[in-house]
């Protein structure tokens, strides 16, 4: 190239104006920008708001959260608390001088297993009532006293006094072993068995006794008093035995207008009624003793 064509290609580039070249985001994308950058301020408050009315309503503390505590001793939960899920825990307490209350729309209960992972003691409180299951069942007193207990072998009552309060009284199906029975004041105490014997034993002796009553016993067969080592004592200003048979009396021992009796026994232990007369008339014949 010769010196006047580089001179004019050099006096037409510099008559030529220079380009610009913009950096940056114009037009429609840069107010796209804007309106996201604003939207996302606006989110960004709107969960910081939120988060601090959670924070706020749930009562988040660096203790707990809510009614629910951490302290040294476990968790403490203040009000009423709903559990959705099994509750695993070595102690449950109340507040001191509060109650402890378990409430269920079903049943409430209380298993307790061993090693192996199997039931041994149960207890169930449901609508139809409440039911324990387990090898032995103790209550005791405030004193450690043993008030009742009840396991395979026996029932034990530790109790001074066994007060049974229905209008039947009390069904034994079996034999009852008691140093006393006792009444109420001013109530009397019936010992029955309908359609059974009653039977009552001792290896020293039993006492009946109504200090301010009657005794009466009552039966549709016959009632026996045996004293095999001893004697039968009846001791009271009056004896009456009524309905005893009457013995028939020899016309030559006796007056037609006879009013007085002697008892008589038969060897089989049967009393009647004789005539008297001037001697014993117990062994006139008669029918009474066959």
């Amino acid at each position: 190239m010769t010196q006047e064509q580089c001179t004019h290609r050099n006096n037409v580039q510099s008559s030529a104006k220079p380009h610009v070249y913009k950096v940056g985001i114009y037009g429609w994308r840069k107010r796209c920008l804007y309106f996201f950058v604003l939207l996302l301020m606006i989110l960004i408050l709107v969960n910081l708001a939120l988060t601090i009315w959670i924070v706020k309503v749930m009562n988040f503390t660096i203790d707990g959260m809510g009614n629910l505590r951490i302290t040294e001793k476990g968790l403490k939960l203040e009000g009423d608390s709903e559990f959705l899920q099994p509750l695993y825990a070595k102690e449950i307490q109340s507040r001191p001088g509060s109650p402890l209350f378990l409430q269920s729309s079903k049943n409430v209960s209380v298993n307790i297993l061993n090693g192996k992972n199997q039931l041994v003691t149960q207890l169930i409180a449901g609508s139809s009532g409440v039911r324990a299951r387990g090898k032995m069942l103790e209550v005791k007193s405030s004193t450690g006293k043993l008030l009742f207990s009840a396991d395979d072998q026996e029932v034990v009552v530790g109790a001074e006094r066994l007060r049974v309060t229905g209008a039947e009284g009390a069904v034994f199906t079996n034999s009852v072993e008691t140093p006393h029975v006792r009444a109420e004041p001013f109530k009397e105490l019936r010992l029955e068995s309908p359609t059974r014997s009653l039977y009552m034993e001792a290896p020293k002796g039993i006492q009946i006794l109504a200090e301010a009553g009657d005794i009466q016993a009552t039966c549709r067969s016959d009632l026996r008093l045996e004293s095999k080592d001893g004697e039968i004592t009846l001791d009271a200003r009056r004896i009456r035995l009524l309905r005893l048979p009457e013995g028939k009396a020899s016309p030559s021992g006796t007056t037609t207008r006879q009013t007085v009796y002697e008892v008589c026994v038969c060897p089989n232990g049967k009393l009647f009624l004789s005539q008297a007369g001037t001697g014993s008339t117990c062994q006139i014949s008669n029918n009474v003793c066959l």
